[in-house]
């Protein structure tokens, strides 16, 4: 069964979205098979990854509100081993919908269920918001990892996340996990970062990962061509950090 790991921070610019196609690309490159759930109705881990969002049917807006199944909502990608179930900004409307729907917050658990034994990952990007959307992802995932950005107020807000979580767990899904806090953004040669870095393995510990994801603009701009970092520049350091942390992630969950 698949592995259904949501990746969430309610801060927006922490690096959700760059982390979610970069880690699903190594994590393919290591024969592993991923679905990517875009669970952003910005659409940006779609777009990310060679999905034309303006003519894609079926999306998680479809899947949520019961028009599509999940197998119908599934797109390949361009690159080996990653399926996307995209989104689009319909998903925005979504939170109104629902409001009146029974078992609300287990909508997406619901719609998932068909396709977790086809891959050995599904990583949701959630928007960044702690509204029913993200609710719903942290409700079907078995694990969660937040993107830390290395900056001052890196640890304002993760106590109203981390209370969410606890929350979740104790209503909704008692099986949720932390899969861990990941920094990104990272400048060694700055002395904030370092105390950021510090600070969040103070508070953490080992819930941190051992990887960093350090200020790389090759991916910004593998962005802006529609290809994870790997594709775009393999020998880049951005490449090599997130292969590096799906390596970690593959190596922690086996």
């Amino acid at each position: 069964m698949g592995k259904i790991i949501s990746l969430a921070n309610q801060k927006g610019g922490v690096g959700k979205t760059t982390t979610t196609i970069n880690l699903a690309a190594s994590l393919a490159a290591l024969d592993k098979t991923v679905l990517v759930i875009d669970a952003d109705p910005q659409a940006n881990a779609s777009s990310g990854l060679g999905i034309d969002i303006k003519t894609t049917k079926n999306t998680i807006y479809e899947g949520i509100i019961g028009e599509s199944s999940a197998e119908d909502c599934v797109h390949k990608t361009p690159f080996d081993n990653i399926d996307i179930i995209s989104s689009h900004i319909n998903l925005v409307g979504a939170e109104v919908e629902m409001v009146q729907m029974d078992n609300r917050e287990k909508r997406i658990r619901d719609f998932l269920k068909p396709l977790e034994e086809k891959y050995d990952f599904i990583l949701i990007d959630c928007s960044p918001s702690l509204g029913i959307i993200t609710v719903n992802a942290l409700t079907a995932s078995d694990s969660v990892l937040i993107p830390v950005q290395c900056e001052y107020f890196a640890l304002e807000g993760l106590s109203k996340l981390l209370n969410t979580i606890k929350i979740i767990k104790s209503k909704l899904n008692p099986e949720l996990e932390i899969e861990g806090f990941l920094l990104t953004m990272y400048d060694a040669r700055l002395r904030l970062h370092n105390q950021v870095y510090e600070e969040v393995k103070s508070h953490f510990r080992e819930l941190v990962f051992k990887t960093v994801i350090q200020r790389n603009i090759t991916l910004s701009e593998s962005q802006s061509h529609a290809l994870p970092a790997l594709i775009y520049d393999a020998a880049s350091r951005g490449a090599m950090n997130y292969m590096q942390l799906a390596q970690e992630l593959i190596e922690k969950n086996s």
